[in-house]
């Protein structure tokens, strides 16, 4: 396999939220596998041999309610159906493909985003009124994450 195409599926790997990729082709077979971070962060911690330590008294806890997932204002939430960079517009400079208040029809592209280096349009899967853009220009975001309200 040439080269320059490795350092760019390294490159791909660890630019993405991927953590594993493997390619085949006739001259050979590629496994990239990106380290996990948090594991290697973590200190090994040793056993420590001595005295056996006392019981400790298990004092009654409460448990406290996992969080609750944010409301989503109401209307139609338009998901993403990747993961990858969110854009507003189809160029950098250009004006953005909708704003809050736009009308738009269903199949109308209304934001881009960018996965594995290809820009793929997405298009509102419900005609009405933009109410709210849930996501920054250029953020990273993820399968099934709201990006647009519609009213």
């Amino acid at each position: 396999m040439d080269l320059r195409k490795l350092k760019t599926l390294i490159d791909l790997v660890s630019e993405s939220n991927i953590s594993e990729l493997e390619i085949t082709e006739a001259d050979g077979k590629v496994r990239i596998v990106k380290a996990d971070p948090a594991a290697v962060a973590q200190p090994m911690t040793m056993p420590v041999i001595g005295a056996p330590a006392a019981p400790a008294a298990a004092a009654p806890q409460a448990i406290a309610p996992a969080p609750a997932e944010p409301a989503l204002p109401a209307g139609h939430a338009v998901k993403s159906p990747m993961v990858g960079t969110f854009y507003r517009a189809s160029s950098p400079g250009a004006k953005p493909l909708v704003e809050v208040g736009s009308e738009v029809k269903e199949g109308e592209p209304i934001c881009i985003i960018e996965a594995m280096k290809i820009m793929n349009e997405i298009e509102a899967d419900k005609s009405g009124k933009v109410t709210r853009i849930l996501c920054e220009n250029g953020q990273a975001v993820e399968f099934g994450q709201p990006l647009f309200i519609i009213e």
